[in-house]
């Protein structure tokens, strides 16, 4: 049994603490959730893309944009929850809705055949090289997906920077936990210098879920590290879900702040 579709599945909703109707907000002229969808378009491999949202005004704007969304409930406290309470309605859409004497039989093949790739509303500048090489990681008969996410060699600069989530892996390439904080801590050494000793390496935000792992999310116990970190991912470590990573490059800036707002829209000139 392997992965034979994939389709992109963006969670989007209005409610951001620090910084409100973010996915609304203004980027030379297109909104973000725009420049987000517009980047997973030229992505190749996905059948479709998705938006999982709870907010009729971000439905109507995808509508008029001519992609389709899907109505999702306001209590959603991540976007893989988000995802995961309507996985069967995205399994639809990947397989152009699924026709079967049997619905039930017929969903969980189709479950176990489909990759769903979540990525955040908020990253505008998101290389659609990533998904296809996520599409084509997932398709590999070679590789044994639960979940994969990308993964990037950090600058010096945001070794320290808790914005930017780190990723220890295995050398096995599997990810062992995901942090703000920079790991391993390398003893005796002042932390300026820990860069010198490790290759470090951050983590992209972008998760490709086989269907039958995010549609079991809510079976996993809520995680204390998951709440400590705020980090959704930390929930599959404990659950000993096996989370796989590939190397990318690129620019993968998360819109989080007014600040990294602004240096987005500097960044784009079209």
């Amino acid at each position: 049994m392997h992965i034979e579709k994939t389709i992109v599945a963006i969670p989007a909703r209005l409610e951001s603490s620090r910084l409100p109707n973010k996915i609304l907000a203004d980027i030379n002229g297109k909104p973000m959730i725009q420049r987000v969808v517009e980047q997973c378009s030229k992505a190749k491999g996905p059948v479709k893309i998705v938006i999982c949202t709870d907010s009729e005004e971000i439905g109507l704007l995808i509508n008029k944009l001519g992609y389709e969304y899907i109505n999702t409930n306001k209590s959603c406290a991540s976007g893989s929850e988000r995802i995961a309470s309507v996985v069967n309605q995205i399994i639809k859409l990947a397989w152009g809705n699924v026709k079967n004497s049997n619905i039930e039989i017929d969903m969980q093949d189709k479950l176990l055949k489909t990759g769903i790739i979540n990525v955040q509303g908020d990253q505008p500048l998101l290389d659609p090289n990533v998904i296809t090489k996520m599409d084509q990681y997932m398709k590999d008969k070679s590789n044994k997906i639960e979940v994969v996410t990308p993964i990037h060699k950090l600058h010096k600069k945001d070794l320290h920077n808790p914005a930017v989530v780190k990723t220890l892996i295995s050398n096995k390439g599997l990810a062992l936990y995901f942090s703000r904080s920079a790991l391993p801590h390398i003893r005796d050494v002042d932390k300026e210098e820990w860069y010198k000793h490790y290759k470090y390496w951050g983590h992209v935000g972008i998760y490709g879920y086989r269907g039958d792992v995010i549609n079991r999310w809510n079976e996993f116990n809520s995680s204390d590290l998951e709440k400590l970190e705020k980090l959704e991912q930390l929930r599959l470590i404990e659950a000993n879900i096996k989370i796989s990573t590939f190397e990318v490059e690129g620019n993968f800036i998360s819109v989080d702040t007014f600040a990294q707002l602004e240096q987005v829209r500097r960044q784009i000139n079209i």
